[in-house]
């Protein structure tokens, strides 16, 4: 397999120069737990594609997604500045600059990060991007079937959420 040679000035990136999604996949009414939640989406800027990296923005008061857990999806996140709250079944844990946490796929212990602080957080989220997997939400009525690379959410019935 032959690649493209990248220059050095391909392979750095400000992270902060990157315009933030700020958007949410979940359909309404989950997409408001995200509300406030800017991700600057680093791999596509610097051309990765095995694993995603995203420097996130909590603003107070904002949360990193629904709680959830990943059957194939190994995920890592890293607090650059501030203090956040992972919010697991054992309840909430403080998270301060500096420090990391892992979720290693296939533990239904689901998480989530949230600001419940005064001041901006920001923290490093790495994962690498399984085509076939299942995401599950243990506290609210939201299910997702990754297929082929692509979100698919459903009620966890099974049923299609009305457009």
């Amino acid at each position: 397999m032959t690649s493209e040679k990248k220059s050095v000035e391909q392979l750095i990136v400000d992270p902060k120069s990157i315009a933030p999604d700020s958007g949410s996949l979940y359909p309404p009414p989950f997409d408001k737990i995200v509300q406030r939640r800017h991700r600057h989406r680093l791999s596509p800027a610097i051309g990765l594609s095995k694993f995603g990296v995203n420097l996130v923005h909590l603003e107070p008061g904002a949360n990193s997604s629904a709680r959830h857990w990943h059957t194939e999806q190994d995920e890592f996140v890293y607090v650059v500045s501030g203090t956040a709250m992972l919010v697991t079944d054992e309840g909430e844990t403080e998270l301060g600059q500096g420090m990391a946490a892992g979720f290693p796929a296939g533990n239904p212990n689901g998480h989530q990060v949230a600001n419940r602080s005064d001041e901006d957080v920001w923290y490093l989220e790495i994962g690498d991007r399984p085509q076939r997997e299942d995401v599950t939400y243990p506290d609210i009525d939201l299910a997702n079937a990754v297929r082929e690379g692509r979100p698919h959410f459903t009620h966890k019935d099974g049923s299609e959420f009305d457009d």
